[in-house]
């Protein structure tokens, strides 16, 4: 009986362990996106208005658009070495400064789609080195409601002296 209750008792606490390893808290991502922000001389609901023709004319599907002024638009999706997919998410808050301007804040994230162990199917995100299509977009809200871009996106290279 009591080589019964010796095995039973470490099955079970062998049970529990494993149980402890699968529910694990989700992964934390902060700091995995990339963060652009300017402020525009422009009330927010032309801003608004700017920002959705913007995305609609570089051709990104926009998931959610909300008079808010919040907006999740994906890229299109692109396989890497031909087996996995991978995306960029841009989420873009248009927030009211006072009636004359609007500040635009671009935050973009690189995304994956697979499958890990315990979740379904789905994209996953992780972490975005290259901000340029983050300030990119930024830079053609920015001209579209009027004002010039914070940063020229090309500068001009200075002529070699002859000589």
């Amino acid at each position: 009986m009591s080589r019964h209750t010796t095995i039973l008792s470490l099955a079970l606490a062998a049970v529990m362990l494993a149980g402890f390893g699968c529910a694990r808290a989700a992964r934390d991502t902060t700091g995995f996106a990339v963060h652009e922000e300017a402020t525009v001389k422009a009330p927010m609901e032309e801003t608004w208005q700017a920002v959705k023709s913007v995305l609609r004319e570089q051709e990104y599907d926009i998931y959610t658009r909300d008079k808010r002024g919040a907006f999740v638009a994906y890229s299109d999706a692109r396989r890497v070495l031909m087996v996995q997919p991978k995306r960029e998410k841009y989420t873009i808050d248009v927030v009211a400064v006072n009636d004359a301007e609007s500040k635009v804040v671009v935050e973009a994230v690189r995304q994956i789609y697979g499958v890990t162990l315990l979740t379904y199917p789905g994209w996953h995100d992780r972490k975005l080195t290259d901000n340029t299509q983050a300030k990119a977009l930024l830079d053609a809200v920015t001209a579209k409601v009027g004002g010039a871009p914070a940063e020229p996106a090309v500068e001009d290279a200075q002529p070699a002296a002859e000589g």
